[in-house]
């Protein structure tokens, strides 16, 4: 049992020990702002550069439909998943995306694809679930 007089001690020590969670040191020190390439913004406007299939992990078999994207605020380059059947019909070389998380735990990959951590949203401003629906059509330049 701590002593009558050990509050300032007891409370030292837990400061430095806090030190020791990870997830206290990663929110303190901002580390998931720093290296996540959005920067910590919910979504973001990027350029295609191609489209891209990837082999899923183990147990399962099949390509996964992806484009490497190239943000606009940073010039960084990241893999994004284009959710559903032919929607990579509609993604284009040059095309501006708009990508958010794909809703992984921790913002981590989802599922069977290898470190696909996003998703379109949007191409061209128009969303991309009503160009695949057939609602409307994307404009051109």
């Amino acid at each position: 049992m701590p002593g009558m007089f050990s509050a300032r001690r007891l409370k030292d020590v837990r400061r430095k020990m806090r030190w020791k969670k990870v997830s206290y040191r990663n929110r303190i020190l901002k580390l998931k702002k720093k290296k996540d390439p959005l920067e910590g913004a919910p979504q973001a406007r990027g350029i295609v550069l191609e489209k891209r299939f990837i082999e899923q992990k183990q147990p399962h078999s099949g390509l996964i439909k992806c484009v490497r994207v190239q943000l606009i605020k940073n010039g960084k380059q990241i893999t994004v998943f284009c959710p559903r059947d032919g929607a990579i019909k509609h993604i284009d070389e040059h095309d501006e995306v708009l990508i958010e998380g794909i809703g992984a735990s921790q913002g981590g990959a989802k599922g069977s694809m290898w470190g696909v951590k996003w998703k379109v949203v949007k191409v061209n401003g128009v969303s991309l679930e009503e160009l695949r629906t057939g609602r409307k059509q994307k404009p051109t330049r």
